[in-house]
Order: structure tokens, then sequence, then C-alpha cells
């Protein structure tokens, strides 16, 4: 052949790179999404489905803002929970304001008269337009101990020097509804988590054994939960409650009914990871455990219950709102928390008459917030069960 005739072939550059070998750098990278899913782990996969319930993510949203609200609770309330005016006994929810004849002046309360109907002795509360009271920020009002163990004065809004702000009304001895609602948050809503740590630990301990062991020790654990199911909740809540003495510390009697709460809520709880325990103990990885060496305890804490404990934790979840209905109901009946604990329970106490909820409707404000954190924790609990369902 000639050397006319020969072409001559481009030559080919290579190039070998010394990076790690990464199997799934292709596939992460690539254009098939289903993969990134394939190598996510657990916690991820579950948050990015409780992503997608939209009312599950509002309402966790909005239970941390609740949670963290309590913990500031002296500096959001306006008022100290035991300051009285009694100027202003049954004074009705005064209206915020930022315009005033036409021009803007910022948040404002108008000033207040009060007048004596000396045909029903109702006090009469009339807005004076005259008196323009601003509020304050960040400033100087009620003394408290923070905690318990800071002294501090400094509120997030007071009212005006010499003025009032009842944004919600007042009670029956003159003091402030919104502050007293703020502050028995706090106690609502951690005797819920306290209530349903007793109960998760209950839970688990017995019905793990009972699911774990089998035999006769699971038949006198599901017997116990036939009796406890049996009885009538709010029957059993009074009489056990009736058996705290009357001169018991608060303390002491809100450790009681957080206890009480918690002994009779373990019960759906234990049933549920009695049944997981019952299919999960045939497994093989469980057998080699006991060929192992492996005691009940390690088996059950270390191999079994990681297993579903997303499926517990949303259980858990669940079960907050009946505590808080629980610790309301009983505190509403007067066997629960008592003055001078503040709670939700123990400020709807002030509306139990219907002659007091027809004159001054503004004292079931205590309501909304039952109503609100339960219907948040339903959503929340819908969500994680939901995100951490394997099959869906």
């Amino acid at each position: 052949m000639s050397e006319s005739g020969m072409t001559s072939s481009p030559t080919a550059n290579h190039y070998v790179s010394t990076a790690p070998f990464d199997p799934y750098a292709a596939e992460l990278g690539g254009a098939a999404e289903g993969s990134v899913f394939n190598h996510a782990s657990q916690l991820k996969l579950t948050w990015w489905r409780f992503k997608r319930h939209k009312p599950a993510l509002f309402a966790g949203i909005l239970l941390l803002f609740a949670y963290a609200m309590i913990v500031i609770v002296e500096f959001l309330a306006p008022y100290n929970v035991h300051t009285r005016d009694v100027d202003r006994i049954y004074a009705p929810p005064q209206s915020v304001h930022l315009f005033h004849d036409g021009s803007f002046v910022g948040p404002f309360v108008y000033g207040r008269t009060m007048t004596l109907d000396m045909d029903t002795l109702r006090r009469v509360y009339t807005d004076d337009k005259n008196r323009v009271e601003k509020l304050r920020f960040f400033c100087a009002g009620d003394s408290y101990r923070f905690w318990g163990m800071v002294d501090a004065n400094v509120h997030l809004v007071c009212p005006a020097e010499g003025g009032s702000l009842f944004i919600l009304g007042t009670d029956r001895l003159g003091r402030d509804v919104l502050s007293r609602i703020l502050y028995g948050a706090r106690i609502s809503l951690t005797i819920g988590l306290l209530g349903v740590m007793t109960s998760f630990v209950l839970g688990i301990v017995i019905g793990g054994l009972a699911g774990y062991w089998g035999g006769w020790f699971d038949l006198i654990v599901q017997r116990i939960i036939e009796v406890l199911h049996s009885i009538p909740s709010i029957p059993l809540w009074l009489a056990l409650a009736a058996i705290m003495p009357a001169d018991w510390s608060p303390l002491v009697v809100y450790l009681g009914i957080t206890f009480i709460l918690g002994l009779l809520d373990w019960t759906g709880l234990a049933r549920a990871v009695r049944s997981k325990l019952l299919a999960l103990r045939e497994e093989d990885y469980v057998l080699a455990a006991q060929m192992m060496g492996a005691g009940s305890s390690r088996i059950i804490g270390r191999h079994l219950i990681p297993g579903f404990m997303s499926h517990l934790i949303a259980s858990a979840t669940l079960t907050i709102p009946g505590m808080i209905l629980g610790e309301t109901t009983l505190s509403f009946l007067g066997l629960g928390l008592r003055p001078p604990i503040t709670s939700w329970g123990v400020l709807l106490t002030e509306a139990r008459s219907v002659n007091v909820i027809a004159l001054y409707p503004w004292l079931l404000f205590p309501v909304v917030p039952v109503i609100v954190i339960i219907l948040a924790f339903n959503f929340l609990g819908d969500g994680l069960r939901d995100a951490a369902d394997p099959y869906k």
C-alpha cells in the first residue's frame, strides 16, 4: 500500500482517576431519582415522608413554639400570675388599637372607667376615648422569680404607667386571664410529657417481657390489661386522685397526678410492644443473639425495640392529648391540681357555673389552648405514624 493511501488515525487521550471508587456515585448524581431513596437512612426517609404531611408539619412547628414559650413564660406574660387588681374585677377583654383619630399612634388600649349597676349589681366598664394608653415593650413591670430561682421584672409587653392591659379580661380576683393561661401552659404541657414518659417505660418493659417470654407471664399481663380496660377511666381517675391527701404540697400533687396518668395509659403501648415482639422473636438474628449468650434484656433493648421505635414514638405522641385532657378533667372536678398551682384545668374551675359563663364568657378562654394543643398532637401523631410506616 502506498504511503499516500494510508490515513492517519487520531490519537486518543487516556485518563485514569486516582479518586477512590464509589459504586453509587453514578446513581446519586444520575437521572435515577429512586436511587437516592434506596441509599438513604431510615431516619432521612422518615423525615422526607413527614415533610409531605403538611398538617403534621404545621402542628409540629406549633408545638415546638408552645414548648419553647413555656421556658420564658415569666417574660412573655404581662403580669405576674398572682397579681390582683381589685379595681378591675371581672373586667372584659381590652382591644389593642393602632390608630387614634385617623393618625397612627402604635399599639395602645383605651383607658377604662368602672361604674356599678345598682339594679343588677354588676360592674360596667366603658372605654374612655380620651385616654390613650400606649403599650410598652421590653419594659419593667411586675417582679417575678424566673423558674423560681432568679429575681427579675422585665416583660415583653407592659401596660402604660398607671394603666391596664387585660387582653383576655380578668377573673373574680382581678387577675389577668392571659398571664394565667401562659403560666398554666407550663404545667399542662409538661404533665403530658412526664406522664407519657412513665407510660412509655412501663409499656416497653412490661409489654416487651410479655411478648418475648410469653407463657404464664404473658397470660397474667394480658388479664391485668383487660381488667384495667374494663374499668371506666374517669371513675378510676377520681378514685386514685382522691387517695392523695389534701395537705400534700403542690409539687407532690403534681408528681402524683403525673404518676396516675402514666399508670393508667401504659396498657395500649404494652399491647403494641407485645404484638411486635411476638413476631420478631422468631427472627434469625434473635436466635443468633441467643446462641451467642445474650440475655433477655439485651435482646429486647438492643435488637428488638429499636426495630420499631419510630412506631412507639408515634403511638406515644398520640397518647399525650389524653394525658392533657386527664389533668384538665381532674383539676376541673377539683380532684387534681389545686391552687396555688396554675394549670388550664385549674383555670377552667372558674367557669363551672352556668351563670358565670353567661355573665363573663371570657373565663372560658383557657379551653382554647386545650383544643388547639390536642388537635396539634393528633395531627403530629398521625404524621409520624404515616412517616414511620415502612409499607407506605
